[in-house]
C-alpha cells in the first residue's frame, strides 16, 4: 500500500504540493474566556493550548471583541478566586490589576492587543482575533474580524424563517466588511444541533456560508444526533450533494473545542483539546490561514492525526500518522450523480411534522469504499458528486463529549469533474 499511495500521489495528485514550504498547523477556531462566559483569563486559556503544541488560537466570546475596558468582580467571575490565584502564578502579581470594589475586589481584563505579544511567535503560535456572534439559538463565528457585529434579535419565539434569516444577515455582515475593509475572514455556522436549532433545509438557504462544525467538544452540541434529528455529519452530506448537484460552493467541516471551562472535570464541562483543525499553509498568518481553509487544504479532528491528504482529478489519497498499537478504518464517503432525491419530513407519533432535518436517501453520503491500515486510496469513477474521507481510530477518545467516543478525522470534500 506504501508503494501504491506513493506512485499514485506523484503520478496523479495535483493538490497545491508543489508550494514545498507549505506544513500543517494546528488550531482552534471556538473558544471561550471570562470576556463572556469562560471561567478563565484569555491569557491562560492561550497560554494553555500554546503549551499543548497548538499553533493557532481564536478566543470567540459572545457578542464581544477584547478591545475595550473591562473589570470583572473576582467573586462572581465563573473562575472565581483559584482562577485568579493561577493567573497570578503564571503571570506575576505586577501583570495582574486590581482594584478594590463593594463585591471583594475586581481584575481588568487585558485586551488581546496588550498580551498578544507575550505569548504570540513567528511561526510558532498566533493568535486570531474572532467574535462568537450569538442571537438566540442561531450562533456563527466570524474568524479574522475586525469590528464586532451584534447579533440579530429577531422574533421573541424563533421560527424556521427567523433562523434562515438570522443567518443569513449575520454572514452577510461578515462577508460585508471583508469587503469593505480587504481583511480576509470567514463567518462559519456552530453546533447546528444545539438545542436542535438548524436543519440543512434551512443552512442551504443560506448563500455565501462555506464552514460549519462537524465535530464540537461541547457536550451538549448532540454530534451524533439522536432518534428524529440527523447527526452533523448527516447534516454535512445533505449539504454537499444538494450543492455540489447543483453547482453551489462546497461546505467545509471544522473540528471545534468550544471550550468554556478550565478548571476541574465534570462531565458536563466543556474542556479543552477535545476538537481542531489542522491547516496546511505556507505561512503561520492569518491570511495563509483563511486563504488555506477556504481552498479547502484542511482537515478536521477529535484526535486522530494525519500526515497526508493528496487529491487531484484521479482521486483521493490518505495517509495516517501511525501509533503503535492502533489500527485505523479509512473510509470515502460521497454521493453519486443520479442518486435517488426522495426525501421526506420527520414526524412525531402523532403525526405531527417536526422541525427536524427531513429523512434522505441512503444514496447520500454513501461510504463508497473503505480501506483499513495508516495509508488508503480511492479512484474517482466518474460519477462522483463529491467525495470526502473519514479517519477512525481503535483508541477511545480522551475526555470525550460524548461516552464511548473514538478519535477521528475528517477530510474536507473533493469535486471530482465527471469523465466523459
Amino acid at each position: 500500500m506504501k508503494l501504491l499511495i506513493a506512485a499514485f500521489l506523484a503520478a496523479t495528485l495535483t493538490l497545491p504540493a508543489a508550494e514545498p514550504a507549505a506544513q500543517w498547523w494546528k488550531g482552534n477556531l471556538h473558544t471561550h474566556s471570562m470576556w463572556s462566559d469562560g471561567d478563565d483569563f484569555p491569557e491562560m486559556i492561550a497560554d494553555w493550548y500554546k503549551a499543548h503544541d497548538y499553533h493557532f488560537l481564536a478566543l470567540t466570546d459572545h457578542n464581544v471583541l477584547s478591545d475595550s475596558e473591562r473589570w470583572i468582580s473576582v467573586v462572581k467571575s465563573k473562575g472565581g478566586e483559584a482562577a485568579l490565584a493561577k493567573y497570578v502564578t503564571r503571570f506575576g502579581e505586577a501583570w495582574v490589576e486590581r482594584r478594590p470594589s463593594e463585591t471583594g475586589g475586581q481584575v481588568r481584563l487585558k485586551m488581546l492587543g496588550e498580551f498578544r505579544g507575550k505569548l504570540e511567535e513567528p511561526g510558532r503560535f498566533l493568535m486570531i482575533q474572532s467574535e462568537e456572534i450569538t442571537a438566540k439559538n442561531v450562533h456563527i463565528n466570524a474568524t479574522n474580524i475586525r469590528e464586532v457585529i451584534l447579533p440579530y434579535s429577531g422574533p421573541a419565539v424563533e421560527t424556521s424563517e427567523s433562523i434562515v434569516a438570522s443567518m443569513r444577515r449575520t454572514v452577510g455582515l461578515v462577508l460585508e466588511q471583508r469587503k469593505r475593509l480587504g481583511v480576509p475572514m470567514f463567518p462559519h455556522i456552530n453546533h447546528p444541533n444545539f438545542k436542535w436549532a438548524i436543519t440543512a433545509e434551512e443552512l442551504l438557504q443560506v448563500e455565501g456560508e462555506r464552514f460549519f462544525e462537524v465535530y464540537n467538544g461541547h457536550p451538549l452540541v448532540h454530534n451524533e444526533g439522536d432518534e428524529l434529528h440527523a447527526g452533523a455529519e448527516r447534516v454535512w452530506d445533505i449539504l454537499l450533494t444538494e450543492r455540489a448537484a447543483k453547482g453551489g460552493e462546497p461546505f467545509y467541516g471544522l473540528g471545534t473545542d468550544d471550550s468554556h471551562h478550565y478548571h476541574g472535570e465534570p462531565k458536563k464541562d466543556s474542556h479543552p483539546g477535545r476538537g481542531w483543525v489542522v491547516v496546511r499553509a505556507p505561512q503561520l498568518t492569518p491570511e495563509a490561514i483563511v486563504a488555506a481553509m477556504e481552498a479547502g487544504d484542511f482537515y478536521a479532528s477529535s484526535g486522530v492525526s494525519l500526515k497526508d491528504v493528496r487529491r487531484s482529478a484521479e482521486g483521493l489519497a490518505v495517509e495516517v500518522a501511525p501509533v503503535d498499537g492502533v489500527t485505523f478504518t479509512i473510509e470515502f464517503i460521497g454521493t453519486r450523480r443520479g442518486y435517488d432525491r426522495t426525501s421526506k419530513p420527520v414526524t412525531d407519533d402523532a403525526g405531527t411534522i417536526l422541525r427536524a432535518t427531513q429523512r434522505y436517501s441512503k444514496d447520500l453520503g454513501a461510504v463508497l469504499a473503505t480501506q483499513t491500515g495508516n495509508s488508503a486510496v480511492y479512484k474517482f469513477r466518474g460519477d462522483e458528486l463529491y467525495v470526502r474521507a473519514r479517519i477512525t481510530s481503535s483508541k477511545l477518545k480522551l475526555d470525550p463529549p460524548t461516552p464511548g467516543e473514538f478519535e477521528r478525522a475528517w477530510t474536507q470534500p473533493h469535486f471530482p469533474a465527471a469523465k466523459k
